[in-house]
């Protein structure tokens, strides 16, 4: 039951400016997407269908679930503070 996970360019670019720590944090809940794309911390965006984030300390990676094509999208990663700011 593995998922795909795809990154968007965005999202690549904002974990490059991230310290080393939490850059190998986030990457660390971004793999375990794949095999458990419904983490057991997993919260549901309001108001955006299949939209969920999931928690790395004060980060927050927002992604779309895809249960049919079997795929992760992360479109965003960012401190807590500004994460949700232009949804």
């Amino acid at each position: 039951m593995s998922y795909e996970v795809s990154i968007t360019h965005r999202v690549e670019r904002e974990i490059a400016r991230l310290h080393p720590r939490i850059r190998r944090q986030i990457t660390g809940k971004i793999i375990a997407l794949e095999d458990n794309p419904r983490p057991q911390d997993i919260k549901a965006i309001k108001g955006r269908e299949n939209t969920y984030r999931v928690d790395s300390g004060e980060y927050r990676i927002l992604f779309q679930l895809d249960d049919q094509a079997k795929l992760v999208t992360i479109f965003r990663v960012g401190h807590r503070k500004d994460v949700y700011r232009g949804l």
